[in-house]
């Protein structure tokens, strides 16, 4: 009976291998993100916790500085914005929209390896001012999960190089 049980379940996870299947995050990088600079102007920022993460993670080692580094990710803009959707009769914020931008480029040495590009992602959430201090964690949440949105795509895009 657990011959029977074993064959499928060595059988599914051959073909789930065979697909090229990976879990999320563990895609290891190409070889010239072997050594990484980040080059940014705010090194505390979600993304940039996130990316520094992300790319240990894969297999990157992070260098301390760009001239021993075999690449560089320069981060040229991390903004995260806030906008008013809709407000209610008596002129309070019913709903917000964040926004977070990232714009980055990556070089390897002199040469540009990847050019300048802006990643944002988007997200909505309701206001209730008898729940302020809840509707600010959730604010935190979103902010935070925009952020892990980005680096994924970020690390997606540089993995491809």
């Amino acid at each position: 009976m657990k011959l029977e049980l074993a064959v499928p379940a060595l059988l599914a996870l051959a073909l789930l291998g065979g697909c090229g299947f990976h879990l999320q995050g563990r895609e290891p990088l190409p070889a010239r993100f072997a050594s990484t600079f980040i080059e940014t102007d705010d090194v505390q920022s979600d993304f940039i916790q996130g990316l520094r993460k992300s790319l240990v993670t894969a297999g990157a080692k992070l260098s301390p500085t760009s001239e021993g580094a075999t690449a560089v990710i320069h981060v040229l803009g991390d903004t995260l914005t806030e906008r008013v959707l809709s407000v209610s009769s008596h002129n309070i914020p019913n709903e917000y929209e964040l926004t977070y931008k990232v714009r980055f480029a990556v070089s390897q040495g002199d040469k540009e390896v990847l050019a300048a590009q802006e990643v944002s992602a988007t997200r909505e959430f309701s206001y209730d001012e008898t729940q302020a201090l809840a509707k600010q964690r959730e604010r935190e949440i979103l902010q935070d999960a925009l952020a892990r949105d980005l680096v994924a795509l970020v690390v997606r895009r540089i993995s491809t190089l």
